[in-house]
């Protein structure tokens, strides 16, 4: 089969602290897209999850963009002394669900599903292989606090199997943490994500009217991609969502099959409206 590789109380929000400098950011790694070139027998896999990035310092739980995450204080018992690389998951498809449990005024209730699913300790030292078998024998996993479950594989057409597997789980795609690398910040060639398509995230300009069945609805988001490319985006909004659409300047999901010969997005498709934590 053919494969296309082209991802104090009961309640929790993120906030920003003031001043907050880039200095204090924290230091992730940052994943590239798969390299068919390399052994897959080096890595060990995982399924890439639909989450909120999230970074445990031994203290303080932060989004990848810096901003404190207030976890319910019996959850934030159940995480360890230690510096934990995790995402915070409610199962596949359940991204929305996740963001509620962020939001001021969530209950407990919102976060009975979610976990905390662990994939590295960044400030431990030694190989990913070396933190993974520290994570395995140190880190107390709980309902809430999971470690998320790698393998091995020795041949791509495995990789492929367990790919296609997984996308029609539900799931987003797969991980691939090279065995002997140490952690290293910033966007690395020994983190690579695996996807079926890809996807990307551009901030919406304008919205543009429907027509037909659309007339007085939203027909099109306008957006722009970090380069300052624009394009319209105009498939995969629910009823809903063209009656409500993601309002202007925010940043929303999208998926494309490679770029036109204009340099933009092939097929895109809007997936959701993506918060800024």
């Amino acid at each position: 089969m053919r494969t296309l590789y082209l991802s104090l109380c009961c309640t929790a929000m993120l906030t920003t602290v003031p001043a907050f400098g880039l200095e204090t950011l924290p230091q992730l790694q940052l994943a590239r897209s798969y390299q068919q070139q390399d052994a897959v027998a080096d890595f060990w896999i995982s399924e890439k999850l639909d989450g909120v990035r999230a970074f445990w310092d031994g203290k303080q739980l932060r989004s990848r963009s810096g901003q404190w995450i207030k976890l319910p204080e019996y959850l934030l018992r159940q995480l360890p002394a230690f510096a934990l690389d995790a995402e915070l998951w409610a199962g596949r498809g359940q991204f929305q669900q996740v963001m509620r449990a962020l939001e001021s005024g969530a209950t407990q209730q919102h976060w009975q599903r979610i976990r905390l699913m662990v994939f590295d300790a960044p400030q431990q030292p030694g190989t990913f292989t070396e933190r993974l078998q520290f994570l395995q024998q140190q880190l107390p996993q709980t309902a809430f606090v999971q470690l998320l479950p790698q393998q091995q594989l020795q041949a791509k057409a495995q990789l492929d199997e367990l790919l296609q597997r997984v996308v029609a789980g539900g799931g987003e795609g797969l991980m691939l943490h090279h065995a002997t690398a140490l952690y290293q910040s910033g966007r690395v060639s020994h983190l690579q994500k695996l996807k079926l398509v890809e996807d990307a995230e551009a901030r919406v300009v304008a919205h543009l009217p429907g027509k037909g069945q659309f007339s007085g609805m939203l027909g099109a988001l306008l957006v722009e991609l970090p380069d300052g490319r624009r394009f319209k985006l105009g498939s995969g909004f629910s009823l809903n969502e063209r009656q409500n659409p993601p309002p202007i300047g925010r940043l929303v999901t999208f998926q494309y099959r490679g770029l036109t010969h204009k340099g933009t997005p092939r097929f895109a498709v809007f997936v959701r409206e993506r918060s800024e934590p």
